[in-house]
């Protein structure tokens, strides 16, 4: 499928999606009568935006590339779109144009960062849930030494590890969560091919994520809490902060705390004590 067909798709099924969320009621609409689909009809939707259908339904197809901010922001509005779902839609409309696309490479003083980080374990986020370096106690937490390779990819661990239902105790969160961000992430760079490729991948070996693909969630991760249970030393619920880093908006440092005196405290400097002793 060609990049604009497959954009012009992708804004389609999100208007669909997010105008079956949508009730009548919820917009001061009678709902009764019978619906062939759930939600808002789009002679509904464009009443209250203030469009024509005709020319609503164009949008749907991808065939107004013109499309004012007004418009955008009275269907955004009538859609109840979030600010992310927002930044979504004005990616999907307006598609950035080709680019080359170039490993992400890590500044050496960012890996300085993360090895003074003894405490608490860290890592650096890129496109595509690519994990790009990480300090000596995310590697214990996620066994990232026992990689092949230099890099590893969040959403393929998610869905294609066997071990990942254990590990994630929130594993249904953290399966949602991550198809949403490589939704978002989607939008950002239609013409990515890797991205393209991870997304066949993944759905061609996982149902869960093909079901979660279908539904359009686009997510903005910031800060949230995880809950991990690790083979050496047990149950952990760590809390994390995704810092932005300056120059690069498509790069984020990942920091996991764990609030002071509890168990998982304890259980990370065991951790931390078990990974010296692997690595000793």
């Amino acid at each position: 499928m060609a990049i604009l067909e497959r954009v012009n798709h992708d804004l389609g099924e999100f208007l669909r999606t997010r105008r079956a969320r949508v009730r009548p009621d919820d917009v001061g609409l009678p709902g009764g009568g019978r619906r062939r689909v759930p939600g808002l009809r789009r002679e509904e939707l464009a009443l209250l935006a203030g469009v024509s259908v005709d020319y609503y339904m164009r949008l749907e197809q991808g065939r107004t590339p013109s499309v004012s901010d007004a418009v955008l922001d009275a269907v955004a509005r009538v859609l109840r779109l979030d600010e992310t779902e927002r930044a979504h839609l004005r990616n999907l409309v307006r598609p950035h144009r080709p680019r080359k696309h170039v490993p992400q490479r890590i500044r050496p003083g960012l890996r300085r960062l993360l090895d003074m980080m003894e405490h608490t374990p860290a890592f650096v986020l890129g496109r595509r849930t690519d994990v790009l370096a990480w300090n000596a106690l995310a590697g214990a937490l996620y066994n990232f030494n026992s990689l092949d390779s230099d890099m590893f990819n969040a959403a393929r661990h998610a869905f294609l590890d066997p071990d990942a239902r254990r590990f994630y105790r929130d594993w249904p969160t953290v399966a949602a969560d991550t198809v949403a961000v490589l939704r978002l992430d989607a939008g950002r760079h239609p013409d990515d091919p890797r991205l393209a490729a991870l997304v066949g991948e993944l759905s061609m070996k996982d149902e869960t994520f093909r079901t979660l693909w279908a539904q359009h969630a686009v997510l903005e991760k910031t800060h949230g809490s995880k809950l991990f249970h690790h083979p050496v030393v047990g149950d952990l619920d760590l809390d994390y902060e995704m810092l932005a880093l300056p120059g690069d908006p498509d790069v984020n440092l990942a920091v996991y705390t764990a609030k002071e005196g509890s168990p998982t405290e304890e259980r990370l400097r065991l951790l931390a004590s078990w990974a010296a002793s692997v690595d000793a």
